[in-house]
């Protein structure tokens, strides 16, 4: 589904990817861990073309994501859902979701897709005439997340959807995730609760500084004393 092959990014003279590779088969959920600043960020902004790629390649289903306009990206199937959320606060949260459909044109699939998203989210489907500017944290989250899922996308890239959450919140958006992963949807999952996202993922990449340093089935590196160590606070 997405390949990376030896991809790397500089922020002028920082180096801040350095030749990573990666992949994310059709249907899995892939995690991508690492401290604060290690550039897990950074990676999902190079695959959906916010920045430029020094070198390396990026593909979508074969095809070369680099010599795409980001504008065209999610057309390709690609769907990103920022760090930190980013809903239109001003408009409605049904509002919100039809602004991700805005790249189809059939209008029986925008509602199909708006029916699927108010299956996934139920409390979404209570606020739809909302402003999204009032809705909680985790509210805005499912929000982001379903405008996404608006675009019909053949892989799904989660950046942080933990973030400035409660702990129970943070139980409630995981549990989406995996009841997304499921429905056969593909995800690449960046978080630093690297916890909860080896707890759901089915293979897992470790990045520290720029680099991947482990890789791996996500259980067998739930297990693994450095992992435990460095982000499991075992």
């Amino acid at each position: 589904m997405l390949e990376i092959k030896d991809l790397n990014v500089f922020y002028g003279a920082i180096h801040a990817i350095k030749g990573i590779s990666l992949s994310v088969g059709d249907g899995e959920l892939v995690s991508l861990i690492g401290a604060n600043g290690a550039g897990k960020t950074t990676t999902l902004h190079a695959i959906s073309g916010l920045i430029p790629v020094a070198s390396g390649s990026i593909s979508l289903a074969g095809e070369d994501l680099r010599k795409v306009a980001p504008n065209k990206i999610i057309s390709m199937g690609l769907a990103h859902v920022p760090e930190g959320r980013h809903v239109f606060a001003r408009m409605t949260v049904e509002e919100n979701l039809r602004m991700g459909a805005y790249v189809i044109r059939d209008q029986k699939l925008i509602a199909k897709n708006l029916d699927m998203v108010y299956a996934h989210f139920p409390r979404l489907k209570e606020r739809r005439r909302q402003m999204a500017g009032t809705l909680s944290g985790g509210e805005q989250q499912m929000l982001a997340t379903g405008r996404a899922l608006m675009t019909d996308p053949k892989i799904l890239l989660m950046d942080e959807p933990s973030m400035g959450l409660s702990p129970l919140l943070v139980k409630e958006i995981f549990s989406i995730i995996e009841n997304l992963h499921k429905t056969g949807i593909t995800i690449l999952l960046v978080e630093q609760n690297a916890k909860m996202a080896l707890a759901v993922a089915d293979r897992a990449y470790v990045l520290e500084t720029g680099q991947i340093s482990m890789s791996g089935k996500a259980k067998d590196l739930a297990e693994d004393d450095r992992v435990r160590k460095a982000y499991l606070g075992a």
